[in-house]
C-alpha cells in the first residue's frame, strides 16, 4: 500500500516542480538572501522526471530474474521481470531560505519499472508493473559547486502479483546493486542554454 501511495504522490510532486520552475525569478538587484523566507522559500523544490522506452532485445534488466529465465517455462515462464518502460526522477528539497541552514537539502530518487519480457523468449509491449527502486539522502552545499551527500539505496520493491517468488529463475529483491549507503562529493558546473 505504501508503494501505491508513492506512485500516486510522484506525479503530484512533478507537477509542483513544474509550477515552481515557472515562477517569476527573484530580483537580483538587492540581497537575495535577505528577501527569502526562513522556512519553505519559493524555490525550495528542484528536480526532474524522465520516461524511457527500451526497444525489443534491449530490455532493462533490474537483476531480479536470471538471464536464462526462458529455460524455466518458455513464453509462460513465471519470472518475466525485464522492463520495457522506466519512469524515473529526482526531487531535491531545500526547506530553509536563510542562514547557514540554506545549504542543507534532502532528496529522493525513485525509479519505476514496467513490462513483461523474457530475453530471447518473449517480447511484449505489456505495461505490467514490476516494481520500484528508490533512494533518498541528504546533502550540504560546500562552495563553488561542491556538495557533500549521504545516500541510502534500498532493495527493490516489487509491485502487485509479482511480489512473490517466481520460480527457479527468481534472483530475489536485491536489484542491480542491492542495498547500500554511500558518502560522496558532487561537483556541479555549467549553465543550461534554454
Amino acid at each position: 500500500m505504501k508503494t501505491v501511495a508513492w506512485i500516486l504522490v510522484f506525479p503530484v510532486l512533478i507537477s509542483v516542480l513544474g509550477r515552481a520552475q515557472s515562477a517569476p525569478p527573484v530580483s537580483s538587484s538587492t540581497d537575495v538572501e535577505g528577501e527569502q523566507r526562513m522556512f519553505f522559500p519559493r524555490d525550495m523544490f528542484w528536480g526532474w522526471a524522465q520516461f524511457d522506452l527500451a526497444p525489443p532485445h534491449n530490455e532493462v534488466d533490474p537483476n531480479l530474474c536470471a538471464g536464462n529465465a526462458g529455460q524455466y517455462g518458455g513464453v509462460n515462464a513465471p519470472c518475466s521481470l525485464f522492463a520495457r518502460y522506466m519512469l524515473s526522477g529526482m526531487l531535491e528539497v531545500r526547506p530553509f531560505g536563510r542562514g547557514q541552514l540554506r545549504r542543507l537539502m534532502i532528496f529522493g530518487a525513485p525509479t519505476f519499472l514496467f513490462g513483461k519480457t523474457i530475453p530471447k523468449t518473449l517480447y511484449t509491449w505489456s505495461p505490467d508493473a514490476i516494481g520500484i527502486e528508490h533512494s533518498w539522502g541528504a546533502g550540504i552545499y560546500i562552495a563553488k559547486g561542491f556538495e557533500f551527500r549521504m545516500t541510502q539505496h534500498f532493495l527493490f520493491d516489487r509491485l502487485g502479483a509479482r511480489d512473490k517468488n517466481l520460480g527457479p529463475a527468481d534472483l530475489g529483491n536485491n536489484g542491480p546493486w542491492g542495498r547500500y549507503f554511500t558518502v560522496g562529493v558532487r561537483k556541479s558546473f555549467g549553465t543550461r542554454r534554454w
